[in-house]
């Protein structure tokens, strides 16, 4: 399971995360986004070299985001389109911070927790699962090109179809429920 270090990070998720939303299609805000965590949780890479998590965030407006993001500890040849940008980790020294949607591993992964072979772990401990992150799975296993992150998150009924991976997040007055990751 992953480590989760506390230290500190230059600069931080949140800023990094920022930066990067306001560029996007699928941001709805106008000017910077004015972040908050607002929850998500990891999957652990089987080589233990790559960090993979699901950091949901929510804008002064109430919009819900999730952002995928791999930490890897050196850049990825050809995969400049996906960087989100470079933080400092006290203990890891730099880190390149990928869009996971675009990271091949983090979508294996991803996969392997919808087919039952990858445990959801908690966002901000170490060694502790996370019980809240539910996978549906019907029609055979999933594959990384099946799958489909929801970026902008509403709450409320989880989809009929193949499958999908749901999990909770705070809106800015309750913890709600909606889906995370459709599967085609």
């Amino acid at each position: 399971m992953a480590q989760i270090y506390r230290t500190t990070l230059t600069p931080s998720k949140l800023d990094l995360a920022a930066g990067w939303l306001a560029g996007r299609a699928w941001y709805r805000g106008s000017g910077a986004p004015d972040l908050v965590k607002a929850g998500g949780f990891r999957l652990d890479d089987p080589d233990g070299e790559v960090g993979c998590e699901f950091m949901v965030v929510r804008d002064a407006d109430g919009t819900c985001y999730q952002l995928p993001v791999t930490y890897r500890g050196a850049p990825v040849d050809g995969a400049d389109e996906a960087l989100v940008g470079t933080t400092e980790h006290g203990v890891l020294g730099r880190r390149w911070v990928y869009d996971g949607a675009d990271d091949p591993l983090l979508l294996t992964v991803l996969a392997g927790f919808l087919n039952g072979e990858v445990p959801a772990q908690a966002q901000s401990e170490s060694d502790t699962l996370d019980p809240t992150v539910l996978a549906v799975l019907s029609g055979g296993p999933a594959v990384p090109a099946d799958l489909d992150i929801v970026r902008v998150l509403v709450a409320g009924e989880l989809p009929a179809g193949r499958g999908h991976v749901s999990g909770t997040w705070h809106d800015g007055t309750t913890t709600v429920r909606g889906p995370m990751v459709l599967v085609r």
